[in-house]
């Protein structure tokens, strides 16, 4: 079933342009860099060209928007496998509701289907 989109004539906004001044890392980003990076698989495929994308994020606070934890996340992914972000062209985002002490991250990483 396909969906119609809506259009917004408007030039999408990033991170970059949304914050004045530096941003630095913080010490619990550093760590958790360094612990996501240590539990990731060693190795994965990727294939050449755009990618797709699919993250679901086990969250004990529903209160919490889904997109918060994507660049955290994403940034430790190209890092360790080696691939630029910006080769993402699609994805598929989900937040579930887990118990407290029960978080995790599943995710997906293959190439990009255009219409």
């Amino acid at each position: 079933m396909t969906v119609k989109m809506h259009t917004v004539s408007i030039k999408p906004m990033s991170v970059n342009e949304a914050w004045q001044g530096r941003r630095f890392k913080t010490p619990q980003y550093k760590s958790y860099a360094h612990a996501l990076s240590m539990l990731l698989p060693a190795t994965i495929a990727l294939p050449a060209g755009p990618l797709q994308v699919e993250y679901e994020f086990g969250v004990s606070n529903m209160q919490a928007d889904y997109d918060n934890p994507i660049k955290p996340f994403q940034d430790v992914l190209q890092a360790k496998y080696g691939f630029n972000d910006s080769r993402i062209s699609q994805a598929v985002v989900r937040k579930v509701k887990t118990a407290k002490g029960q978080e995790y991250i599943k995710f997906a990483i293959s190439g990009a289907h255009h219409e």
